[in-house]
């Protein structure tokens, strides 16, 4: 009777992840050995059961937890781990064989399919590499796929577990992880690692090798220019607005038509410095398809160039995107697309009068995450000579893909007529491209797989035709992923390779990346990230304000000031930032190396002027994209806690100091 009236105690402790109310005693979980502030996590398999209690015959409290579930241990006992998805109390028990201890929190997320083949999911080490060493990769792997899709028994000595969905990818509704649980960086001189990853679908059940046929579909395009209308920008102003009507022209004619829509950002600088120019970025209309053409024309009409000047030659392209990407009504639209069109530079990361205060890193981090496709239009003109090596670099990482291309296209507009005629052509290119695009998807039929992009230099017409093919064809996957609610093949253990293998047949060139790597961090992680930077910042402005070399020195004063446990930071001679308790933990544990976490007290000392502002930059753009993951209401996930602390963001290993 005490056993069953215990039983009963335990199963009404369980958390919201379980869906019945908590009434268990606060605790904290185990630390992982030798940390003072990182805890023990396991990830659960498929089929995990939550137990009342630790003995066999316990209570099951919950016949199947959500596969890939994040949970904190508080105990071991009897082959069992005490568990909870909160991390101040426990909420049943797991056998150790289902869940997987996961101290770094290190995962690799799916990259967009632009010409690259899909992940392969290998039983062990040995048939991966055997299949690196292949006389002929390409011929190998197109066999294993071949097998896959047949439909048909597998023979025993398969190398294979599963793919990613062939057809499509996988959904981005359906939150998945591969956590990290090994690599081997053996090839790495071919810009390739191959990693042993975990358990990494949510679950429905559904087979990755059962074929697919595409439906006909309802993919909407949404096509947003975002443009410069300073003084020096009046030609391509005028260009794109009869670029715009020329494509509703075309538009028309089509029976699908209507699934394409059209709608147009003007940005301009910090209208503080300058108050003549109006406005630093602004919405001048949002997306109208070809039946609301009366509605854009009417807002095109009003569009002109700024009447004074701005204070800088760069200017807030970055703010003209963030406001493309937050104030237009994207969610009608499954392909999202944006055109940046400008003469100038970006104001730069940390630069005082940026209304977003992001690097092109962060902010292209910030479209990924929100599954936009942009593309930079830089037009350069003999006026701004001196700026296009800046601009080009500034635009070429905005607009990379996951893949190391760049949608970045150069103009040459040594007189605004030749400009203005290479944009039209440039622009037609690329909206007429996507336009095919949706016609393509609306009738069932597969775009082809993206050649791979020629050794030679192309024409911005040429580049603007590869552009729209690469994107338009990850995009048509990831709508066909959602439209069919593609998961991630469901895996216990396997072996992967973090790019296209298809690369070693030719044994160099860059690498086609097939996933990338990310950190699992939590909002309280996050949070106090974003505080232990703003230390250092603070520390690091107050030591180059008073010409003092000492940065620790002034970290320890900006500690003292902005922490209430300043104590916690033991800086002490010799360590970097990473080592002495100044950063989170588990950065320490990450395999990449960062000038941010590395700074000691002596590099900060060797440093130039230029050098120490950068570093003050760098950090006012993590602190700026910081504040967006907070603030992402969409990509967080709970895995069951109802203490948002917990929450947990994958956040991209680039995108850590």
């Amino acid at each position: 009777m005490l056993q069953k009236i215990w039983c009963l105690l335990s199963a009404l402790a369980v958390t919201v992840l379980l869906g019945l109310p908590a009434t268990a005693e606060a605790r904290p979980p185990l630390l992982q050995e030798g940390k003072k502030t990182l805890f023990q996590r396991v990830v659960t398999h498929p089929g995990a059961k939550l137990f009342a209690g630790p003995e066999q015959g316990a209570a099951v409290v919950s016949e199947q937890l959500k596969t890939f579930t994040t949970l904190y241990v508080y105990g071991r006992q009897n082959g069992r781990i005490e568990v909870g998805a909160a991390s101040n109390k426990a909420d049943g028990w797991v056998d150790e064989s289902a869940a997987t201890f996961w101290p770094q929190a290190i995962t690799m997320l799916f990259t967009d399919r632009m010409g690259r083949g899909p992940v392969l999911f290998f039983k062990d080490h040995q048939g991966l590499e055997q299949t690196c060493q292949a006389s002929s990769v390409k011929d190998t792997l197109s066999a294993y796929i071949q097998q896959l899709s047949a439909n048909q028994p597998l023979p025993a000595n398969f190398p294979l577990l599963a793919s990613e969905p062939v057809d499509s990818a996988v959904s981005e509704k359906n939150f998945y992880l591969l956590p990290v649980l090994n690599i081997d960086r053996k090839y790495a001189g071919l810009g390739l690692s191959l990693i042993e990853v975990a358990s990494i679908n949510p679950g429905t059940g559904e087979d990755p090798q059962k074929p697919r046929t595409p439906a006909a579909s309802d993919l909407r395009t949404g096509f947003a220019f975002v443009i410069d209308t300073t003084i020096s920008m009046k030609p391509y102003i005028d260009q794109t607005i009869t670029l715009i009507r020329s494509l509703y022209d075309e538009l028309e004619k089509s029976p699908h038509g209507d699934k394409m829509a059209f709608a147009v950002v003007a940005f301009r600088s910090n209208v503080e410095k300058s108050p003549g120019i109006e406005y630093t970025a602004k919405v001048i209309c949002d997306f109208k398809t070809v039946k609301q053409r009366a509605e854009l024309e009417q807002a095109l009409a009003k569009v002109s160039e700024s009447s004074v000047s701005t204070h800088d030659f760069n200017e807030d392209a970055f703010a003209g995107v963030k406001e493309a990407a937050d104030s237009l009504n994207w969610k009608d639209y499954g392909s999202r697309v944006m055109l940046l069109i400008s003469d100038a530079g970006p104001l730069g990361a940390g630069d005082p009068t940026s209304k977003t205060g992001l690097s092109p890193e962060a902010l292209a981090d910030y479209l990924k995450t929100n599954r936009m496709y942009l593309s930079a239009l830089h037009v350069k003109s003999p006026s701004g000579a001196k700026n296009h090596t800046y601009a080009e670099a500034a635009y070429k990482e905005l607009s990379r893909q996951a893949d190391n291309q760049v949608s970045y296209i150069s103009l040459d507009a040594k007189t605004p007529e030749k400009g203005a005629a290479a944009f039209d052509r440039v622009g037609r290119e690329l909206a007429s491209s996507y336009a095919r695009i949706v016609t393509a998807t609306a009738e069932g039929k597969f775009l082809p797989t993206p050649p791979p992009v020629p050794k030679k230099p192309l024409t911005p017409e040429e580049t603007a035709a590869r552009i729209a093919a690469s994107t338009g064809y990850a995009m048509q996957l990831q709508f066909f992923g959602t439209q069919k609610q593609k998961t991630a093949p469901e895996v216990v253990k396997a072996w992967i390779a973090d790019a296209d293998l298809e690369k070693l047949d030719e044994g160099s060139g860059a690498p086609l990346y097939a996933a990338r790597p990310a950190v699992l961090l939590t909002k309280g992680q996050l949070s106090r990230l974003r505080q232990q930077l703003k230390i250092i910042l603070k520390g690091a402005e107050d030591a180059f304000l008073n010409g003092n070399a000492n940065l620790f020195e002034q970290i320890r004063s900006a500690a003292a000031s902005l922490s209430s446990d300043p104590n916690a930071f033991s800086l002490q001679p010799g360590q970097n930032l990473a080592e002495s308790g100044m950063l989170e933990e588990i950065l320490a544990e990450l395999p990449y190396k960062s000038r941010i976490t590395g700074m000691t007290e002596k590099t900060w000392a060797n440093m130039s002027t230029g050098q120490r502002d950068k570093f003050m930059r760098d950090l006012k753009g993590l602190i700026a994209r910081y504040d967006e993951y907070d603030k992402d209401a969409t990509h967080w996930e709970s895995f069951g806690s109802t203490n948002p602390d917990d929450w947990v963001y994958r956040v991209p290993l680039n995108m850590l100091p």
